[in-house]
């Protein structure tokens, strides 16, 4: 990844981590490695472990960042969960759910849109 898309992404992380710690999350985990890839974000809400996939992007010339999260996205993401909670043997019996935010920055760099998609895998 090119440095300048690693900033980009890197600013999102960091813009999402302080939107969800501001509703009362607690973050686990930023960029947690695992066999499968790579978590952008772990949380805590107080109820359920969330992975969050974060997609940011300059505009949508190209499409927008939901539709980065393909079917096989989804299991990879699936996968890295389960990695995630081997790996964290305190947490295994708790449900968890792998969530999705799509940042649009506008031409400015200012954002334009912001969805959380909770649960975005459901279906996979």
């Amino acid at each position: 990844m090119s440095t300048s898309r690693t900033r980009l992404g890197d600013a999102g992380e960091r813009f999402v981590e302080r939107q969800l710690t501001g509703r009362g999350w607690t973050i686990l985990a930023r960029k947690w490695r695992g066999r499968s890839g790579e978590i952008d974000l772990v949380a805590d809400d107080g109820t359920l472990i969330v992975l969050v996939e974060v997609k940011t992007r300059r505009g949508e010339s190209h499409g927008r960042a939901e539709e980065s999260v393909t079917p096989a996205k989804c299991a990879r993401l699936i996968r890295l969960g389960q990695e995630y909670l081997e790996a964290n043997i305190e947490l295994e019996e708790r449900y968890w759910r792998v969530d999705l935010v799509a940042i649009t920055l506008d031409s400015s760099g200012a954002i334009a849109r912001y969805n959380h998609i909770e649960d975005v895998c459901l279906d996979e």
